[in-house]
């Protein structure tokens, strides 16, 4: 009996933990693409978790185990009629670039929401079972979610590393489809073993449920029943939101500047989970190990502050474990404070129910109040500041003692000092002066905030202080305009000689002088780089001046438009194509040659509806910060550029990126398709010779060579590279992390 109910639960935790990134990553392409699709997704998750939880609890405290056990029978068989999982027929984001929340929760639902409910309720139900049967383990069921634990980590690190590298989405959800089959039959036979062992004692006072979370809990606890007030109530909450919505604002803040992928979706979420095992588990070297996070975790919220109000973000190396270990600490200090007011046994259900409400509200603000109520990420330094809140507010509770001598004020600034003074060098490239002199200040300030690091609202003050002081005092550009969309947050700066940048994320997106040079293309788009020579040396085809772009961005592209010539930019977020309208902005758009139209909506469905061999150039430069559509990159996406261009049309794409290596992905299209592919990469020693140019890397590809023009003779300009092994990316299969560049 426990061989067979530990094996079914550990195939339920790894079909559980595996189908959130994987329908994720279905999905992704059909929604623009953007970090916000996995928030809404695990908003989703989050919410029917909860329901599969409610569903356990009730109709085992009505039927009892038994005979709840055959109606789960039943249940477990009710998502065959969904399987294999899939995209529904017509899913996709609505037309002109309108929010696609609605849409995209109502895919979901339609989609994965019954298996993904069956299977988080059938985790719980196990525990419950094993505890009204005879069996000698009923008394202490919880051992059980070591098989839980194990098969929750496997299902989310084995998707991003081992089925997405190697499987199509097809294949991905007939596997995961064959799995739940073999769910269904150990319930059966669980059910089986259940209906014939007999009653154990007390079953008619159901015990409590084990949470949807796979934690262990530790012996001890509150020998009696106290009632429980509806402020600790409100603490559970608390302390369950907080590391709930962190992690979402982390995974965030994160795949901006590389690329909504589930690896970088799963890490967070796997520790997130770690971080539940190990503050929930039995004896004296867990409340060691808590008794270290809680002194641990006002220094490292001070580091990651400093990296925020500094801006730091490369090396990547250090400042991708920096923010994970961040998150990693305050999870477990907020999950270590859940454990250790854990209320006793026969309360646990009640308190369960209210980790799970916490959880959800997590979900709730990342997804559809964070993105109406900031136009910045401030929901992860806000989430950092009351992390330290939730600390224990008894400071007694850790004796003054040689371990905490350290809270003083002299090592805390040194190390505060050596911290920020690195952050500072690396944040801006090189050591200069002032960003130094500011890391030693912040330095100071966070010396003398250590020394409330026994007393939690102080010290959140002090740091909320700090983060505030340090991004007011801190050198920046004034901001002309900013704002924040489902498909990201973008903002306008304006920099000294009548420069206006339009930056999303840390990337510029494009930019425009304000003088004399308000027509000239700029930044990536300078006449001396290469999309430059593009438009000079590459002919237009036949297509009667026609010329598509994917993505618009300040729109400085249309100054390469002739008279005569129609520009059509698609641009999937309408609070793009205000900026680039408005003339207090930029002007491109109205005032360079040619007829400029902005098409809303997803690049890749919006050109699909226009007429084939119509453009003779499509210029793809699609991005979200510096993360990459993938949809767009694609043999089915190449495909559909090619349908639109003339027999003698080019495509050409900027694929500039600080951390992944696209030009083998786009070598690998152009060789699968026949076609020439030829690339230019701009040294990073250009940026700053011309006023306003950024160096960049593009490339250019046609049916026939001929169709390159002049480019093809340019030495500038050489075949695409090639990896030796690269697939090619398809609609259901591409490699993120294969593209990271070393």
């Amino acid at each position: 009996m426990v061989a067979l109910f530990s094996l079914t639960l550990f195939l339920s935790a790894v079909l559980l933990f595996s189908v959130q990134p994987m329908y994720a990553r279905f999905v992704l392409p059909l929604f623009g693409g953007t970090p916000a699709v996995w928030n809404t997704a695990m908003l989703f998750f989050q919410i029917l978790l909860l329901a599969g939880y409610l569903y356990a609890h009730e109709t085992t405290r009505r039927l009892g185990v038994r005979r709840q056990a055959v109606l789960h029978l039943g249940v477990v068989l009710l998502p065959l009629v969904v399987l294999p999982l899939g995209v529904p027929n017509g899913a996709a984001a609505p037309a002109g670039g309108s929010t696609p929340v609605g849409p995209l929760l109502g895919v979901l639902v339609l989609a994965v929401g019954l298996p993904f409910f069956v299977v988080s309720a059938t985790a719980p139900l196990l525990q419950r079972w094993l505890a009204g049967t005879d069996h000698p383990a009923a008394r202490d069921p919880y051992f059980l979610y070591r098989a839980s634990n194990l098969g929750s980590v496997i299902g989310l690190l084995a998707y991003p590393l081992a089925a997405e590298p190697t499987l199509r989405l097809g294949q991905q959800g007939v596997l995961w489809a064959v799995g739940y089959g073999g769910l269904i039959l150990l319930v059966a036979a669980c059910v089986v073993v259940v209906r014939r062992s007999a009653r154990a004692s007390g079953d008619e006072e159901p015990a409590a449920e084990p949470s949807v979370v796979a934690i262990a809990l530790p012996e001890g606890g509150e020998p009696f029943a106290a009632p429980i007030s509806a402020r600790r109530r409100l603490r559970w909450i608390a302390l369950a939101f907080v590391p709930s919505s962190l992690m979402l604002g982390v995974t965030t803040y994160l795949t901006v500047d590389l690329a909504p992928v589930p690896l970088l979706w799963s890490l967070p979420l796997s520790l997130y989970l770690i971080s539940f095992i190990l503050a929930f588990a039995p004896g004296a070297r867990n409340e060691r190990r808590q008794r270290f996070v809680v002194l641990i975790l006002p220094l490292v919220a001070l580091v990651l502050s400093i990296a925020l109000v500094l801006d730091a973000h490369d090396p990547l190396w250090l400042i991708l474990p920096l923010h994970l270990a961040g998150f990693f600490v305050a999870a477990l200090a907020c999950h270590g404070e859940l454990a250790r007011n854990r209320p006793p046994a026969r309360s646990l259900t009640e308190f369960y129910i209210w980790i799970a409400v916490g959880g959800a509200l997590g979900g709730v603000f990342n997804a559809l109040l964070a993105p109406v109520l900031f136009n910045s990420l401030l929901e992860y330094p806000l989430l950092i500041v009351l992390a330290c809140l939730c600390l224990p507010k008894r400071p007694g509770r850790f004796p003054a003692g040689p371990q905490t001598r350290w809270l003083d004020l002299g090592v805390p600034v040194l190390l505060g000092a050596v911290t920020a003074t690195i952050l500072a060098a690396t944040a801006r490239g090189g050591p200069e002066l002032a960003t130094i002199g500011q890391g030693f200040a912040l330095s100071l300030a966070a010396g003398i905030a250590l020394n409330f690091a026994r007393r939690p609202l102080r010290f959140a003050l002090s740091l909320a202080a700090i983060l505030i002081a340090g991004v007011a005092l801190a050198p920046a550009d004034p901001v002309l305009y900013q704002e924040r969309s489902f498909f990201g947050i973008n903002r306008v700066e304006a920099q000294p000689g009548g420069f206006h940048r339009l930056i999303n994320g840390t990337t510029t997106h494009g930019g425009q002088y304000t003088g004399e040079r308000r027509l000239e293309p700029v930044t990536y788009y300078d006449p001396s780089g290469p999309v430059g020579q593009i438009m000079a040396r590459v002919p237009r085809g036949s297509g009667a001046g026609r010329v598509a772009v994917l993505g618009l961005g300040s729109g400085g592209l249309a100054c390469y438009a002739g008279a005569s010539e129609r520009w059509t930019f698609f641009e999937i977020d309408p609070k793009v194509e205000r900026m680039a309208r408005d003339p207090r902005l930029f002007t491109y758009l109205r005032d360079c040659p040619g007829r400029h139209e902005v098409v809303l909506g997803d690049a890749r469905l919006s050109v699909a509806g226009a007429p084939d061999r119509a453009f003779g150039l499509i210029v793809g430069d699609v991005f979200s910060s510096d993360a990459v559509p993938a949809h767009l990159l694609t043999r089915e996406a190449l495909a559909l550029y090619s349908s639109k261009l003339t027999a003698d049309g080019a495509l050409a794409l900027h694929i500039s990126n600080r951390y992944l290596d696209l030009e083998p992905v786009v070598a690998a299209l152009a060789a699968d398709a026949g076609m020439t592919c030829l690339s230019r990469d701009e040294p990073r020693r250009e940026r700053g010779r011309v006023p306003g140019k950024l160096p960049s890397h593009w490339t250019v590809i046609a049916e026939r060579p001929a169709a390159l023009g002049r480019v093809a003779s340019d030495p500038r300009w050489r075949p695409c590279r090639r990896e030796a092994g690269d697939r090619v990316w398809t609609d259901d299969f591409s490699n993120i992390v294969g593209a990271l560049d070393p």
